[in-house]
């Protein structure tokens, strides 16, 4: 193991390193510490120096037009996926120059519409919201239009932004009649300025291309991250191979890059989520420093696609709020984050299930939904929301419940990342399964 100030050493050069990414090669990647120096080892942590003095409060640097909508959006918006009760949370965004607000009607059952509503009071004109609801195609525009009307209630406001079809992972929901026509009424009665589809599960990329070859959308939330930008993968790719033979970066939606741009020049707007690969911000605390966390490198790298526009996070403190304000309008990623990045990589490597793959979807013959077991998984042990994830687990039924008496075999090798489907689902049922 080498010692604090070897370790700090190779962090400087990498600091120092400000060539464009594209232009590395696997010799000069070494030199300047790789993954932050695989010479000290994964296990290794920097020292975090203390300020001189306080550092001035955090505030959004860039804001962006979105598309054929024409909000104006900071490029690092306020998700709301958690909020429970805290309205100063939000009042804290506001203060930190965070004037987009995410939401949706099923976010902790309506209570998420309702905090917002509350802490936005008398501030809705400095604001743009967007709101969503699973409408799938059996729905009647009577019934998406009085659940709009419950979420404009409980937002106290007569309009919303942008609303969305939400979690669409099939394009019928999309063809809808009722939605289409829901939709149109909605927009001529001014309770929704703009309307569009969010979406991050296996056929994500025929939805988005079927929504642009029929122009049924404003704007798109997707699920986007570092490692499905070509560039990601070209810097780190064959190094990470070297390293670890039995490593690989799996890339889920191959098409999605393309779909972004095609979106991007259609004026569509495109806004993304789940940017941190998994969000396990406890792995990788031990090396990060004060001015550069793996949060911000992420956003950064995502940012940088010419074909995003503004992403959207899950804020849950006023530290977090703040961390990831300083990444706002701070430019293109470095050295220095590719380093943390492909760190992550590592440490996550057949660990982690990538989220939008679908490789697994046909694989149990007991039709257990593998992928949103997954995702369960994720939002109690990376997103620290176990009550939320045990609410989201009762709603999939049965859940993983087959999985206790089967053998693990049918999907032994269906993951492209080598997960170990039965034995995860296993635990996830005990830890999620009510009663």
């Amino acid at each position: 193991m080498a010692s604090e100030t070897q370790e700090g050493d190779e962090r400087s050069a990498v600091a120092s390193q400000t060539d464009a990414l594209g232009s590395w090669t696997r010799r000069r990647f070494l030199q300047h510490g790789g993954l932050a120096g695989a010479s000290v080892g994964l296990a290794g942590s920097w020292i975090r120096p203390a300020r001189a003095e306080p550092s001035p409060a955090p505030q959004i640097r860039r804001r962006v037009t979105l598309g054929r909508t024409g909000l104006e959006v900071p490029d690092i918006s306020f998700g709301s996926f958690s909020l429970e009760t805290e309205e100063d949370l939000v009042r804290h965004a506001l203060d930190r120059g965070i004037t987009h607000f995410d939401t949706a009607e099923g976010y902790t059952e309506g209570r998420a519409e309702e905090v917002l509503g509350r802490a936005l009071r008398g501030r809705r004109h400095e604001v743009t919201i967007t709101s969503k609801y699973w409408a799938n195609p059996e729905d009647s525009a009577e019934h998406q239009m009085r659940m709009l009307d419950q979420s404009l209630r409980r937002l106290q406001t007569d309009y919303i932004d942008l609303y969305l079809n939400h979690a669409v992972n099939d394009v019928a929901r999309l063809k809808s009649p009722e939605w289409q026509a829901f939709t149109a009424r909605a927009k001529e009665q001014g309770k929704i300025r703009n309307v569009g589809m969010s979406g991050h599960a296996g056929r994500l990329g025929e939805c988005v291309a079927y929504a642009l070859d029929h122009d049924l959308v404003d704007a798109i939330l997707v699920a986007y991250n570092f490692a499905q930008q070509p560039s990601f993968k070209q810097n780190v790719k064959r190094y990470l191979q070297e390293l670890a033979a039995s490593f690989d970066l799996v890339s889920p939606q191959p098409e999605l890059p393309g779909l972004l741009a095609r979106a991007k020049a259609q004026d569509v707007g495109v806004m993304v989520m789940k940017t941190l690969k998994g969000a396990r911000l406890n792995d990788m605390r031990p090396f990060e420093s004060p001015d550069r966390t793996f949060a911000q490198a992420a956003f950064r790298w995502v940012l940088s696609d010419p074909s995003v526009d503004a992403l959207v996070v899950t804020m849950t403190s006023r530290g977090m709020i703040d961390e990831y304000v300083e990444a706002s309008g701070s430019g293109p990623p470095d050295a220095e984050d590719l380093a943390l990045l492909g760190r992550y990589e590592m440490r996550q490597a057949g660990t982690l299930c990538v989220m939008g793959c679908g490789d697994c979807a046909e694989s149990c013959p007991a039709e257990v939904p593998i992928a949103d077991v997954m995702r369960m998984r994720m939002y109690a042990l990376d997103y620290g929301e176990p009550r939320i994830a045990a609410r989201e687990y009762a709603a999939l039924g049965a859940g993983a419940e087959a999985c206790l008496s089967c053998s693990g075999a049918p999907c032994a090798t269906a993951c492209p990342g080598g997960l170990s489907i039965v034995d995860l689902n296993r635990d996830t049922h005990h830890r999620l399964a009510r009663g």
